[in-house]
């Protein structure tokens, strides 16, 4: 009797078992097919690059020393970079912002440090991140702004001494960044910003606009092949004309100030290169040159990335107390001076 139980078992598992392997694979999902990406265009043509995005990266723009021939992380490497900056976050959200480690790619430069920005949902990693393995958004193995010609160092040398002791005499002596007027990193070229690194792109028939969300200004660039204004015209974001190269949107910006983005560079000129790459990035390379200013040429690139949701209103001018603090500071610091000198 048992061992005609013992057989019917047997065969029951036979029975079953082949019965749910092949109930199990047929549950298996097919692997999921990865839809070719297909780059929209606009009703004219364009292809497609609105939206909202951000070019929020912790890369900096110069390759720090310790890095020096080294153009790309490695995988491992970039995975203990977003280590490092998850952990300094932390701390930041416990403590205030650490300062810059020795490599310069976590932390916050030193006049930055007693800026608590994670209190305000400001630091870098409370945004979304374009990560790449990029050591420094300057392409090449040097990966630095070149060397300033001589010409160039003599102007800038000649600018710093005349201004030497008149940096609080009045709203025009601090820097245009202070007053509101325009961020450098608005350029072109188009550089991440400390926070609010966002920005919007909006395209009609014939035009392209890009608006910053610091400190919302917005470049209008026209494709209809006209040329720069007037060499004596100049802008503080440049005269920007644009056209198509196949599928990239190349700009062309002359006619700056020398004030801004570059302090001192007296005929800059920026090429900068948009392609959409896929539905969530769009790679943004970019050319400096002045002749006068630099002894060669230099590009870099960033990944920007796409966003959800819509860009703010940077009122920079709103409550702007902390130019009118800095002005009545040095007031009130000249004061004492005087009191001191006079009870000598």
């Amino acid at each position: 009797m048992r061992n005609r139980v013992l057989t019917s078992l047997s065969a029951l598992v036979l029975m079953i078992v082949p019965a749910a392997g092949q109930a199990t694979n047929k549950a298996k999902p097919a692997p999921a097919v990865k839809r070719a990406w297909t780059l929209q265009r606009t009703p004219d043509g364009q292809p497609d690059l609105q939206g909202v995005w951000t070019n929020n990266t912790v890369t900096p723009l110069q390759r720090p020393k310790d890095l020096a021939g080294k153009e790309f992380y490695t995988e491992a490497e970039l995975a203990e970079v977003q280590k490092q900056q998850r952990e300094r976050l932390d701390l930041d959200e416990q403590e205030g912002e650490p300062a810059a480690n020795h490599s310069g790619v976590a932390g916050a430069a030193a006049e930055n440090v007693h800026y608590d920005h994670a209190q305000f949902g400001l630091d870098w990693l409370q945004s979304k991140v374009a990560w790449n393995r990029r050591t420094s958004l300057i392409v090449g193995p040097e990966g630095t702004i070149p060397p300033l010609t001589p010409g160039a160092r003599d102007r800038l040398a000649t600018r710093a001494a005349k201004e030497k002791g008149h940096e609080f005499d009045g709203p025009e002596n601090r820097p245009l960044g202070a007053r509101c007027i325009t961020m450098a990193r608005v350029g072109p070229p188009l550089l991440p910003a400390r926070y609010n690194s966002n920005l919007q792109i909006v395209q009609s028939p014939g035009y392209v606009a890009i608006q910053s969300e610091e400190i919302h200004d917005v470049r209008i660039i026209p494709l209809d092949g006209r040329p720069h204004l007037a060499k004596n015209i100049r802008q503080w974001m440049g005269d920007s004309v644009g056209r198509w190269e196949g599928d990239t949107l190349v700009i062309d910006t002359t006619n700056f100030t020398d004030l801004s983005p570059f302090p001192g560079a007296q005929n800059l000129h920026v090429i900068e290169r948009l392609t959409r790459t896929d539905g969530d990035t769009i790679r943004y390379q970019f050319t400096v040159e002045d002749p006068g200013m630099w002894t060669k040429p230099w590009s870099g690139e960033v990944l920007i990335a796409k966003m959800s949701g819509q860009i703010y209103e940077y009122a920079c001018h709103e409550a702007n107390y902390g130019l009118e603090n800095t002005l009545r500071g040095a007031r009130v610091a000249e004061a004492a001076a005087a009191a001191k000198k006079g009870s000598k």
